[in-house]
């Protein structure tokens, strides 16, 4: 599976911390190894580097929304 821009996807993410977190995000962009990316959880624009995704899948629609 390969992700594409507009796509929804949730992510295990490993940061330059150490710290792993899970996030919902959509992508917008991917080039050079970084994808942006609008983080849904805090509305805010992302940069995350693909070699640090640890897992990812499409997310879940959420049909009460």
């Amino acid at each position: 599976m390969k992700m594409s821009i507009g796509q929804t996807i949730e992510i295990i993410y490993l940061d330059k911390a150490g710290k792993i977190t899970q996030r919902k995000i959509e992508v917008n962009g991917i080039r050079e190894g970084r994808i942006r990316a609008t983080c849904l959880t805090t509305n805010a624009p992302r940069v995350f580097l693909e070699s640090s995704i640890l897992s990812w899948q499409l997310a879940r629609e959420n049909r009460y929304a």
